[in-house]
């Protein structure tokens, strides 16, 4: 399932009250359940162009809300402290597990460093 959020192009999330951008997305942002229900709430807007529309799933949840985690997410799942992730933090670089906190907010990468999708696969699985 996919949530959708009004984004500035220069970051942040327009606030329920469709007044300022917040830094972070959080409860206080506008969300909708569909892409047509954002898109007439932005065409309302007198500075449309300065507003985007994007879509939020299980796959780019970790990159709205844990910032300490760049590079490429490849597959998400629940845990039980939050959420893991397969990334590869930079292109080119060896993939790593992360584990992302949902109470304190932190990312933790892994030590260990994956060669291929299929090794990193298996550990994720298998992962606890």
């Amino acid at each position: 399932m996919a949530i959708f959020a009004l984004q500035s192009p220069a970051g942040g999330f327009l606030d329920e009250d469709l007044a300022h951008f917040n830094k972070g997305f959080d409860e206080w942002c506008a969300r909708f359940d569909t892409f047509e229900d954002a898109r007439i709430i932005a065409d309302s807007l007198p500075k449309r162009s300065e507003v985007e529309i994007v879509e939020i799933t299980p796959l780019s949840y970790p990159k709205y809300f844990f910032h300490q985690l760049q590079g490429t997410i490849y597959a998400t799942k629940a845990i039980d402290v939050g959420v893991l992730c397969i990334v590869e933090p930079v292109m080119g670089a060896h993939f790593r597990l992360a584990v992302c906190n949902l109470s304190t907010k932190q990312v933790h990468l892994l030590p260990t460093r994956y060669k291929s999708a299929l090794s990193v696969e298996s550990a994720f699985a298998v992962f606890m």
